[in-house]
């Protein structure tokens, strides 16, 4: 049996040939016979050989959208004498539904749209029978039907929109992200499936390459503090990049990380803050905040009393965030001893890149003024507990004792108050004045 293409079925030799194709038409020829003798024009003579098979491979363009049936090839056997007694016997793949054969003539027709990206050939077997007896007049041949590939399918990125980030100051050429775009059509066939990258959005920041999708910065010392998000929107041409070819694009979002490149900085070189002198030791004087353009880790702070005479009294702590430094009381405070501290801090940051240490010093100092405010305390007496001996025979009027009370609000702690006790005597303005010195606190007379 005989397999025809379309532009060689007016050939009707009987010499076994071997495989022709010439994908340039898309067109493909084979035959199964016995060789006869005879000459080949230009050739030696030709020696009667074994009847066998030889492979054929039919070519056929995918996507043909005319209104008539799509002619693939013809077959034909060596005992076909047109008198219709030969009946054509089309099987396989598709066979009956995507293709059809005339039982007369032979001629196979593609009665289906043909995807060459859904199914990229076909196996199908054809046989000659008598079309009385249905007896088989020659052995099943089989053969392929490929669909030959057109553009018709344009790159896509399938994972795209993307995220990607890199550091802030990055140097150029710096790889962002690989980027990859799938072509559905044949890559082996012409440059259908050959992508070319190029950039639409996102210059001059950053650049891609041409055969490998890969994105890099392009622009030396980008500031995250300056500007930290980009959109870049990336296309995917087919064809090389040659005009007619079919386009894809994808939108990658690009977000500059953070890197210590910024010293810390107070908003005021002084700052003033009071505490009342009762507060106890571990209050809270107040808070301060060294800020920092950076985020995260880089922003992290740990501040310390560098000097001041303040520094034995007072002492300072980071908050948990690690930004803020807490001011706290180290020693009991007395209004009266000393009404004002000065203390000089410092704030540092906590993680350094040693490539940055140029930018630095990596640390700021301000100055604290700490105002001890007074509090009204009651009077003090000059002891504790007094222990008073007395004779048995004392007569009345006798001194016994003079206690005395000191205000500490007063200038100086100059005396306020003097109590005299004497023996047998009882004043009530005197044990008045003396209660009165009781108020807020308490002695004891032991007599």
């Amino acid at each position: 049996m005989t397999f025809k293409a379309e532009r060689l079925m007016e050939i009707e030799t009987h010499l076994c040939s071997p495989l022709l194709q010439d994908q340039r038409h898309n067109r493909g020829v084979a035959r199964k016979g016995p060789r006869r003798n005879g000459r080949a024009s230009g050739s030696a003579p030709l020696q009667r050989v074994k009847r066998g098979w030889v492979w054929n491979q039919f070519f056929v363009l995918e996507e043909y959208t005319g209104l008539e049936p799509l002619y693939i090839g013809k077959l034909h056997s060596d005992m076909d004498e047109g008198d219709g007694s030969i009946k054509y016997i089309l099987t396989g793949e598709g066979a009956g539904t995507t293709f059809t054969i005339d039982d007369s003539t032979g001629d196979i027709h593609a009665i289906q749209r043909l995807d060459r990206e859904v199914k990229a050939q076909y196996v199908l077997r054809a046989q000659a029978r008598n079309r009385l007896t249905d007896r088989p007049l020659e052995p099943e041949s089989e053969f392929i039907v490929k669909i030959q590939d057109i553009n018709d399918n344009e790159p896509k990125f399938l994972d795209g929109p993307y995220q990607a980030t890199v550091p802030e100051m990055s140097k150029i050429g710096t790889s962002v992200i690989q980027l990859t775009a799938t072509d559905a059509d044949d890559p082996t066939y012409g440059n259908s499936a050959r992508v070319v990258y190029s950039i639409l959005e996102g210059q001059p920041y950053f650049s891609v390459d041409a055969k490998t999708g890969l994105v890099r910065v392009s622009l030396a010392d980008m500031d995250r503090e300056t500007k930290e998000n980009y959109t870049v929107v990336i296309q995917a041409k087919d064809m090389g990049g040659q005009l007619g070819g079919l386009a894809g694009t994808t939108t990658i979002n690009i977000t500059l990380t953070d890197i210590n490149d910024n010293p810390p900085m107070f908003d005021q070189s002084k700052k003033l803050m009071s505490v009342p002198e009762s507060a106890p030791v571990g209050s809270v004087v107040g808070r301060i905040w060294a800020k920092d353009r950076d985020t995260g880790p880089n922003a992290e702070m740990k501040y310390s009393i560098i000097d001041g005479d303040g520094r034995d009294t007072f002492d300072i702590s980071t908050d948990p965030t690690n930004l803020f430094g807490i001011i706290t009381i180290k020693k009991p405070l007395n209004f009266e001893n000393k009404p004002s501290y000065t203390l000089k801090v410092e704030g540092a940051n906590i993680h350094l890149d040693p490539a940055l240490r140029h930018r630095g010093p990596f640390k700021d100092v301000t100055i604290v003024h700490v105002s001890v405010e007074d509090v009204d305390e009651p009077p003090v007496f000059d002891s504790p507990a007094y222990y008073i001996e007395l004779p048995e025979d004392a007569e009345i009027g006798t001194v016994v004792k003079t206690v005395s009370a000191r205000d500490p609000d007063a200038p100086d702690n100059k005396l306020t108050r003097t109590a005299l006790f004497s023996c047998g005597f009882y004043n009530s303005e005197l044990m008045n004045i003396f209660s009165h010195c009781l108020l807020g606190y308490q002695s004891i007379l032991n007599i």
